[in-house]
C-alpha cells in the first residue's frame, strides 16, 4: 500500500533501475506517516561511508506527540539495503549523471519502506517532451468522450 508518491522525481529523471529499502524511523515518525504527514518531493539520496541517507523526506509531527520527544521534521533518515547492494550503487552514482531518488513509500507489512532509483536527470528538451506527451494523451481522452457521448446523426 503507497503512503506518498515522488510524482517530480519521474518528470525530472529517467528511471534506469529500481530498489527497495528499509527506513529507520522513530515511533513518532510512524504515526505521523500514517496519519499522512509526510512529503517526498524535495527528498533525495546520499551515500556516505557505505551507508544511505535520505533527505528531504519532511515528515510533520502530530499535535499529540510525546512532550519528552523533539520531533525533527526534516530529520535525515537512514535507508537500509545490503551491503553488496550498496556497494553497486556507490559505483554507479560515481558514474557520470547518475543520482539515486526516492519515488515512494508504501507499507510492507508493518514496515516502511523506501523505492529508490538509479536515475539519470533529464535535459530541458526531455522534460517539454513528456509535458506534450501528457497534454496530447489527456486530449485524446477528451475526444474521445465526447466522439462516444456526443450528439448523434439520425437522417
Amino acid at each position: 500500500m503507497s503512503i506518498v508518491e515522488n510524482r517530480k522525481a519521474r518528470f525530472n529523471y529517467h528511471i534506469e533501475e529500481r530498489f527497495e529499502a528499509g527506513v529507520v524511523l522513530s515511533g513518532w515518525e510512524i504515526k505521523a506517516i500514517r496519519a499522512g504527514q509526510v512529503q517526498l518531493t524535495d527528498g533525495y539520496i546520499v551515500l556516505k561511508d557505505g551507508e544511505m541517507f535520505m533527505i528531504g523526506c519532511r515528515i510533520n509531527a502530530l499535535r499529540s506527540a510525546s512532550t519528552h520527544v523533539r520531533p525533527e521534521a526534516d530529520r535525515t533518515k537512514k535507508l537500509l539495503m545490503k551491503k553488496e547492494q550498496i556497494r553497486r550503487l556507490i559505483g554507479k552514482v560515481e558514474q557520470k549523471g547518475f543520482t539515486l531518488v526516492p519515488l515512494d513509500l508504501h507499507f510492507k507489512g508493518s514496515y516502511v519502506k523506501a523505492e529508490i532509483a538509479l536515475a539519470k536527470g533529464k535535459a530541458e528538451h526531455d522534460k517539454r517532451d513528456t509535458e506534450k506527451k501528457r497534454d496530447w494523451e489527456r486530449e485524446k481522452g477528451r475526444l474521445m468522450r465526447t466522439k462516444v457521448s456526443g450528439p448523434r446523426k439520425d437522417d
